[in-house]
C-alpha cells in the first residue's frame, strides 16, 4: 500500500531541475515496472518529465504543481516515484493492478518563480511576500487541452496512455481551516468511505475539515464539511459571465479532471486540498457551512502584505488566527493515503 511507504526522516522541497537525474536514474534500475518520461518543455524551457511506474491492466493519472504556490503535490509525487521504486516490495501488488502515470510538476516555470518563499519554509512572512500565482488565462489545471504550451503536451501524454480509472490532480491551499477534497460529481455516491476515512485522518492530525458551502459558485457543490465536488470549466465561464465578465469567462477552458473524462472510461477525479498553513483560531460563532476564520482572515491579507513591504510588524494581526504550517511530511503522507483511498474506491465500484 502507498500509506506502508517509509519516507525520508526530514522531507524538503525540491526542485523540478534537482530531482530529474535521480528519477531517470531510478527508472532506469528498474526497467521491469518503471519507465522514464520526459516529453516536452516548459514556456521558459524547463523539462516537462514523468515516469511509468506498473504494468497493470488499469491506468491511474498523477499530475501535481498546476498552481505554482502549492508545493506539496510536487514533493509528494517526487517521493513516491523515488521511493516507490526503492521500496518496490512494499508496492508489488500495486504494480501487478495498475499502471500509474505520474507527473510530478506541470508548471516548472511557476515553480521557479516562487523559490523565494519555498527555500525558507516554513516562514509565513516569506510566503505572504513572495508566494506568485497564475491569473485565469494563464492557470494550467484551466488550460486543457491547449491553452498553454504545457496543457497541449501534457494533454498528448495523457492520451496516449487513456482511459483512466483513476485521476488525481495534487493541489493545496494556502490557508484553510482543515483538511478539504474535492470530488467528482459523478462518483459522490461511490465515496462515501473513501470520505470517511479522509475525515478519519485528518482527526489524527488533529486537523479540523475546511467547512465552505459555495452554494454551487464556480461549480463548487457542497457535500458536507471538508468536501465538494470538483470545479469545472463551464461552471466558471457561467460564474463570470453572470457577473458580466465575458473577458474572464473566456480565460477559462477545461480541467485535467474533465479533460481527462473526455478520454473514456469512468474515472474517479479527485483534487486534493491540504493547507500550508492551517487556520486554528476563531472569529466568533460560526454557522455550518462558513469558515469564518479563513474569510476573515483573507479580508486582512493584503493589508498584511502592505504592512510587511513597509517593514511593518503583523504579529498582533495573525496571532487570534492561530496560524500553523502544517509540517511537510504529514501533508505528504496525507496525500498518500488519499491515493491509496481513491484506489480503494474504485476496486469497490469495479463489478
Amino acid at each position: 500500500m502507498l500509506s506502508h511507504l517509509t519516507l525520508p526522516e526530514y522531507p524538503r522541497f525540491h526542485t523540478t531541475e534537482e530531482m530529474q537525474a535521480l528519477i531517470r536514474t531510478q527508472c532506469e534500475a528498474h526497467p521491469d515496472i518503471a519507465q522514464y518520461l520526459e516529453f516536452g518543455h516548459s514556456e521558459e524551457g524547463r523539462p516537462l518529465y514523468g515516469a511509468i511506474l506498473g504494468n497493470g491492466p488499469r491506468t491511474v493519472s498523477l499530475l501535481a504543481g498546476a498552481h505554482s504556490d502549492e508545493p506539496v503535490g510536487p514533493e509528494t509525487l517526487r517521493t513516491l516515484i523515488v521511493e516507490g521504486l526503492r521500496q518496490r516490495d512494499k508496492l508489488s501488488a500495486l504494480f501487478r493492478r495498475y499502471r500509474f502515470l505520474i507527473v510530478p510538476h506541470i508548471n516548472p516555470d511557476g515553480e521557479a518563480r516562487n523559490q523565494p518563499w519555498i527555500r525558507r519554509w516554513p516562514d509565513l512572512e516569506a510566503y505572504l511576500q513572495h508566494a506568485f500565482r497564475e491569473k485565469p488565462g494563464r492557470d494550467v489545471e484551466f488550460g486543457y487541452p491547449e491553452m498553454r504550451v504545457e496543457n497541449q503536451q501534457i494533454s498528448a501524454l495523457l492520451r496516449r496512455f487513456a482511459p483512466y480509472a483513476l485521476h488525481l490532480s495534487l493541489h493545496g491551499m494556502a490557508f484553510a481551516e482543515g483538511a478539504f477534497l474535492l470530488i467528482e460529481r459523478h462518483w459522490i455516491e461511490r465515496t462515501e468511505k473513501l470520505r470517511g476515512e479522509f475525515a478519519g485522518y485528518a482527526r489524527q492530525l488533529n486537523l479540523s475539515l475546511h467547512d465552505h458551502d459555495r452554494r454551487g459558485e464556480k461549480g463548487f457543490l457542497y457535500l458536507g464539511a471538508g468536501f465538494t465536488t470538483t470545479p469545472e470549466g463551464q461552471a466558471m465561464q457561467r460564474y463570470f459571465r453572470d457577473a458580466g465578465d465575458e473577458a474572464t469567462a473566456a480565460l477559462f477552458h477545461l480541467s485535467s479532471m474533465e479533460y481527462v473524462r473526455t478520454l473514456g472510461g469512468d474515472p474517479l477525479c479527485l483534487v486534493t486540498e491540504l493547507p500550508l498553513f492551517d487556520i486554528r483560531g476563531s472569529v466568533g460563532g460560526a454557522a455550518p457551512g462558513v469558515p469564518a476564520a479563513y474569510l476573515a482572515w483573507k479580508t486582512l491579507l493584503p493589508e498584511l502584505q502592505l504592512k510587511l513591504a513597509n517593514g511593518e510588524s503583523i504579529g498582533a494581526h495573525i496571532a487570534p488566527f492561530k496560524v500553523q504550517a502544517l509540517g511537510l511530511a504529514s501533508a505528504m503522507r496525507f496525500q498518500l493515503h488519499v491515493i491509496q483511498w481513491g484506489l480503494e474506491a474504485v476496486e469497490a465500484a469495479t463489478p
